[in-house]
């Protein structure tokens, strides 16, 4: 990735592909396919759904493999080297993506869908949303922050650098704030399920990716790993989208039943995305970190790994599970989201740089 002159930073429009700048007309379609689907051919759907081998859904699981190891195959874990670097960026990033982040949300949760909107929530799936919008929160972002870093002039060797760090911290740390979230929750934690998740969907993509991506780099260079994830992409698109339309077939009668869940789903996730971004924006200037890193450090802070969140939420509580449909709510408000947060970080350049110590 390469950095953008101060003086010619690209438009939104501009540093995204088609899929990323229409993701969330993407995912609309996709509920809008995948609940007629599960209309129009219930007992297909609900066979697929049987797929399973240890409350893992197969087909899901291959789809999920498809869309995560691309993404993976973008981080270069060499990149660690280069912590020491942006230290006080870092420190930053780790205390809002560890030790805010998934509690600032668990309080969320708590109090707008257990307390708040319960009236209007089924009462069988409260606790379920809940520990969906606890794994959303539990997964830093990892592919897409390149795009938003991009788009704010981020430095990019603090970027990968901090996506790197996150990734390594996510493979240990990922299972036990979930379980102690759910917890805190009297949220029963099906421990060999969540343990069979992160090896499924973290450990073993990661190995893999990584091993690609070094015999790719050592025959061809980078060019040769440019040219694979340009072949890839295409394919972790569709099976993001085809996983949407699975979730939706299962949600399907949920949501005609009560489509005022996903509106009020949304409200904790977009207060803790603009409080998150804020914050993470506001102690990089406390510490005086320059604006380059304060971007992505504070974007990385406000977004998810999406990705992670569904297929933890589907393995742990199912297709048809309020957990899984409130993972799906951040895939549809992602992007207007952290594109709103990119135009208020650029904007405010000139404040930030203003009030930076040094």
């Amino acid at each position: 990735m390469n950095a953008v002159g101060a003086d010619a930073r690209p438009s939104p429009a501009a540093g995204m592909s088609v899929f990323e700048r229409y993701l969330t007309l993407w995912v609309a379609l996709c509920i809008v396919v995948g609940i007629t689907l599960g209309q129009l051919f219930p007992a297909p759907v609900q066979a697929i759904g049987k797929m399973e081998l240890a409350k893992v859904n197969l087909p899901v699981g291959v789809l999920i493999w498809v869309m995560i190891i691309p993404m993976l195959l973008r981080i270069d874990f060499g990149a660690l080297g280069q912590v020491r670097q942006h230290a006080r960026g870092i420190g930053v990033t780790l205390a809002i993506n560890w030790l805010v982040k998934p509690f600032s949300m668990a309080l969320l949760a708590w109090i707008f869908i257990k307390q708040l909107f319960a009236p209007w929530l089924p009462a069988d799936q409260i606790d379920s949303y809940v520990a969906g919008l606890i794994l959303l929160a539990a997964a830093p972002c990892t592919a897409m922050v390149f795009v938003w870093s991009r788009l704010t002039n981020g430095d990019p060797y603090f970027t990968l650098s901090q996506v790197a760090l996150n990734d390594t911290i996510m493979i240990f740390a990922f299972a036990p704030i979930v379980a102690l979230l759910l917890g805190v929750a009297s949220i029963t934690v099906p421990w060999d399920t969540l343990l069979t998740s992160v090896a499924l969907y973290i450990v073993v993509p990661v190995i893999i990716a990584q091993a690609v991506r070094a015999r790719v780099h050592k025959r061809g260079g980078q060019a040769a790993l440019d040219a694979l994830l340009r072949a890839l992409g295409p394919w972790s698109i569709v099976a993001l989208l085809a996983t949407l339309v699975l979730l939706f077939a299962f949600q399907g009668e949920q949501i005609l039943r009560q489509p005022l869940v996903i509106a009020l789903l949304a409200v904790p996730i977009l207060i803790q995305v603009f409080f998150n971004a804020g914050l993470a924006y506001w102690a990089n200037r406390a510490v005086g970190e320059k604006h380059n890193v304060a971007c992505p450090s504070a974007l990385i802070g406000a977004s998810n790994f999406f990705e992670l969140a569904v297929a933890a939420a589907i393995s742990l509580f199912g297709f048809d599970s309020g957990a899984a449909l409130a993972t799906v709510v951040g895939v549809l408000i992602e992007v207007p989201v952290m594109l709103l947060v990119v135009r208020w970080v650029n904007a405010s350049k000139a404040w930030y740089e203003a009030g930076a110590r040094t």
